[in-house]
């Protein structure tokens, strides 16, 4: 079953180029291969670029430099086959928002302290998800215990920091399965488009720091198959579902430095959200929820896991959402008006974070469930957090933008822009 939950990305559009009078769509196997070796590329330029890349890795490896060509057609078979195979939580597949306060903070603080003692990152003969051979890469790893404050509490402050909000954005309850970071790009950098080998699946990229001359983008294969350029700023957090959507940074980087971390979870099989209308999911299945049976992926997975899947239990307790919640969060104005019917008290209760449907709705860009919840009486500048987070308006500008109908039209009736007390 796919379970589509609406979302609205901050970007700067999808790319495109012009052929004679015609303006064509700039996506698969345009700016990397990704589905073929025999691409075609949007100019000379490009297929130059590339086949630099792979004689870089070639040289750099010498004897054993024929294992870059291995990783290289691993890597296309899984970003046509994978994409095809997986449940997609969300609509979009990506969404832009500044990082959780918390989060923001952990990072930085760890990143401040130890950003000049950077190990050099260890990379597999003939990996070719990143050119380290030209623009080699560094690791300030959260949980390497040689760092000030480096550790697994630490590594697990930053799951924790950063769980909930990819929880409300798929729906799904998610298992800790994967933390990659802070890595620190070099001049010259080159991520190869790709999808992140299962089980990681729901995920989020922070941009820590960078000291950059020019944006570097991060290149997303949209569902309809166009390239979409994602620019990020320290502070902002980029949630997608890494095991479907493709993503690089096929664009040499222009800089000193650019520091990501990468946070990854698995989807347990459980719904967040009360759904009175729908069974409950099978959850004595030796099969991923997340890879759809009959799928291409299905006899490669059997294959690599012969013993079956088992369902990750919980990093923490099960809270379900209210229901309120979850119909604010993806737009469902039926829903919100039956709650208004049977308990309109619904339409304003507070979750463990201070959260009420009118901040759900307007995070999830609906102008017509923000009409609803006002009229049954919402407070359009309730704040979330006990009293001390972000107000409707903030978390519309901080989600969507300035110019997003959502903030547009809770600017028209007044609202106030409130951010969180730090």
């Amino acid at each position: 079953m796919k379970l589509l939950v609406a979302a609205l990305v901050l970007l700067t559009g999808p790319s495109c180029f012009v052929v004679g009078e015609e303006e064509e769509k700039f996506g698969v196997d345009r700016s990397f291969p990704m589905h073929y070796h025999a691409w075609n590329p949007l100019t000379e330029e490009r297929k130059v670029i590339y086949e630099n890349f792979m004689q870089g890795c070639r040289d750099f490896y010498g004897a054993r430099g024929d294992r870059c060509d291995q990783t290289e057609s691993d890597r296309i078979e899984m970003t046509l086959r994978q994409p095809q195979s997986m449940v997609n939580y969300t609509e979009t597949g990506f969404m832009k928002i500044k990082a959780p306060e918390e989060l923001r903070k952990l990072l930085t603080d760890h990143w401040e302290k130890n950003k000049d003692n950077g190990k050099p990152e260890n990379w597999g003969v003939g990996n070719i998800y990143v050119n380290h051979w030209a623009s080699p890469t560094r690791m300030i790893s959260v949980e390497d215990q040689s760092l000030r404050g480096g550790g697994v509490q630490l590594k697990q402050k930053v799951w924790d920091a950063a769980k909930d909000t990819i929880q409300r954005w798929t729906g799904m309850e998610l298992k800790p399965i994967s933390q990659y970071g802070i890595r620190v790009y070099t001049d010259g950098a080159i991520l190869s488009p790709h999808v992140d080998r299962l089980p990681l699946v729901s995920s989020c990229i922070v941009n820590v720091a960078q000291d950059v001359d020019e944006p570097w983008p991060l290149e997303v294969i949209d569902r309809q198959g166009n390239a979409v350029n994602v620019t990020m700023e320290p502070g902002d957090m980029v949630l997608y579902e890494s095991g479907s959507l493709i993503h690089g940074r096929p664009f040499p980087m222009k800089g000193r430095y650019f520091a990501n971390i990468f946070i990854h979870f698995e989807p347990t099989g459980r719904h967040i959200y009360y759904r009175q209308d729908e069974p409950d999911d099978d959850m004595n299945s030796d099969f991923p929820p997340y890879i759809q049976r009959g799928s291409p992926e299905e006899p490669n997975w059997r294959r690599r896991n012969p013993g079956g899947w088992r369902q990750p239990s919980p990093s923490a307790a099960h809270v379900d959402i209210p229901e309120g919640h979850a119909a604010a969060q993806r737009g469902d104005v039926d829903r919100l008006a039956k709650i208004a019917m049977e308990n309109d008290k619904l339409l304003h209760l507070k979750d463990r974070n201070g959260w009420q449907p009118i901040h759900e709705a307007s995070r999830g860009g609906h102008v017509d469930a923000l009409e609803l919840l006002l009229a049954h009486g919402a407070d359009i500048n309730a704040r979330t957090h006990n009293g001390k987070g972000s107000t409707p308006l903030n978390v519309a500008r901080s989600a969507l933008s300035d110019k997003h109908p959502v903030s547009q039209y809770l600017v028209s009736l007044g609202a106030l822009d409130i951010g969180p007390e730090l």
